[in-house]
């Protein structure tokens, strides 16, 4: 890329910085230092606004750059990510965002320790919510990497993990001092600056096709090389058995996961009652409808006018299919047009990465602190000692986000936003339905249910292609690969419903009546939520 690309685009993102850095500073001046101003804003945000922060949390670098780059390399098959991180809001609306809301405080293990032995279940709820925060703190630092290889050609790998680095450091910057309202301010900010450069570059493509969708689908599959099977099934995820098992298990990761996402349950603690949680997440619904739409007519836009050999050239992940398409629909580059896109995506793109990390440290944090520090201390943790070892997990977490993230550099980041909702999906949701649902769950069924997806999980995660065995993996001068799907969600989904439900019918501890009616009542009416 040119000088101007890196001058206007670092400008503009410098600008967002300085916007945001000048929001959590007001923020960090008039805060109270009180455990439920940092964890959850004050409970003070509206349902529009907690759903304009819902979708800037959601709608992050894999979304943006992930998703977009899988289409424009694998057509129909890349579309899935698109339809699945979608559909996933229904189970999120219906099953979840109300109950979790009136049920719980701060984070995920407040809903199922309502009713358990709060110990053993904080500990394992903690400990789950922070593995799958870091995989998906890790895709968001890839993205990031991606980004400033575009940026400046490609032929600095020391720039590269020195902008993970100052990535890692702002989002540090934005938890430890602001907390919540400052996170929330930021996600609302960039949700919007995304929103419109999508709407921007999606109506550039559809206007360079006259309005034909059919014409930008026939192009698109022209340019692949694949023909009419770029728009079919089958391109990625076609073929042998394995491939086949892989789009069923990658699909019920996506669906099932969102439930179980950590800095999402989080959100619903941010407005004051319930029925403004059920209206945030249809506000949400929405917007992430409305994104998700658009990045399949960039995906293909993408194949069409840049073609997937440009895009693989670039980043063989397909992570910058989106700043390649701006660049050309600006008129290419050398253009002042071209310049001007290409900057502002990747300004966007930046905040996006910037807003979404701050999001997922402050849940993780607050996991650290409220969970697994509270839990481990005989004597129950002040709030302000809470909150001050909260700020310090901020920067633990940030420390391993950023060294996995240049670990991880040349993998495609939807895909490893994949990893993490196939983890949330084995670990957190069933032991979230089970608690709410389910009379007769016990303490060792929650942590069996949390455990039993959780290791099975990360466990085939590390003997899977993903990690060695191929040239595309992590490591790909070794070998252990021992599980041929890339996406562990078809098996240690089901495991961690099972492992729940061995755990309470061996469990020789009785259920308790009145606390699960007392959940109950609470979770569907409200009474006696904080």
């Amino acid at each position: 890329m040119t000088g101007d690309h890196q001058t206007l685009a670092l400008l503009l993102f410098s600008a967002f910085v300085a916007v945001t850095l000048g929001i959590t500073t007001w923020v960090s001046r008039h805060r109270h230092g009180s455990a439920e101003e940092f964890y959850a804003g004050g409970r003070l945000f509206s349902p529009m606004e907690n759903g304009f922060a819902i979708a800037g949390d959601y709608m992050s670098a894999a979304s943006f750059l992930g998703i977009s780059g899988l289409i424009a390399l694998f057509g129909y098959d890349g579309m899935l990510y698109s339809v699945g991180f979608l559909v996933a809001w229904l189970v999120v609306l219906f099953l979840v965002a109300e109950l979790v809301r009136n049920c719980g405080r701060f984070t995920l293990a407040d809903v199922v320790a309502a009713r358990m032995s709060e110990r053993p279940v904080r500990i394992a709820a903690g400990t789950s919510s922070v593995t799958v925060s870091v995989l998906y703190l890790v895709a968001q630092m890839v993205g990031a990497g991606s980004l400033v290889a575009l940026l400046l050609g490609g032929t600095s790998e020391a720039a590269q993990s020195w902008t993970v680095i100052a990535v890692g450091a702002l989002m540090v910057i934005y938890v430890s001092l602001g907390g919540m309202r400052a996170t929330t301010w930021i996600q609302i900010v960039k949700a919007v600056l995304l929103l419109c450069g999508t709407i921007a570059l999606t109506v550039l493509v559809l206007v360079r096709f006259h309005g034909d969708f059919d014409q930008l689908l026939l192009t698109a599959a022209e340019r692949s090389g694949h023909g009419q099977s770029f728009l079919a099934p089958g391109l990625k995820y076609g073929g042998d058995w394995t491939a086949r098992l892989d789009f069923i298990s990658l699909g019920l990761a996506l669906v099932l996961g969102t439930a179980g996402l950590p800095h999402i349950l989080s959100r619903f603690y941010t407005v004051p009652t319930a029925r403004a949680a059920r209206r945030s997440v249809v506000w949400s619904i929405g917007l992430i409808g409305g994104f998700y739409l658009m990045t399949i007519v960039l995906g293909f836009g993408a194949a069409a006018i840049v073609g997937p050999e440009a895009v693989r050239g670039s980043n063989a992940a397909g992570n910058t299919a989106v700043p390649l398409l701006a660049l050309d629909l600006g008129g290419g580059a050398g253009s002042t047009g071209g310049t001007v896109l290409f900057a502002i995506v990747a300004a966007v793109a930046f905040a996006t990465i910037l807003a979404v990390v701050a999001g997922i440290t402050l849940a993780s944090s607050a996991s650290v602190a409220h969970d697994l520090y509270a839990s481990l201390r005989r004597r129950r943790a002040k709030p302000r000692s809470e909150v001050a070892v909260a700020r310090t997990a901020a920067v633990g977490i940030g420390v391993i986000a950023i060294a996995l993230g240049l670990l991880a550099r040349d993998l495609n980041v939807a895909f490893l936003v994949g990893l993490a909702f196939a983890v949330a999906a084995s670990a957190n949701l069933p032991v979230l339905l089970y608690s709410l649902f389910w009379r007769g769950f016990t303490t060792r069924g929650a942590v069996w249910s949390v455990y039993g997806g959780l290791l099975p999980a990360m466990a085939l995660v590390l003997l899977s292609p993903v990690v060695s065995g191929s040239p595309e993996s992590l490591f790909p001068g070794v070998d252990f690969q021992y599980f041929p799907l890339q996406n562990p969600g078809l098996v240690s989904i089901p495991l961690g419903f099972v492992a729940g439900w061995l755990g309470t019918v061996t469990s020789a501890e009785v259920a308790d009546e009145a606390k699960h009616a007392e959940t109950e009542v609470r979770s569907l009416t409200g009474a006696g939520a904080v």
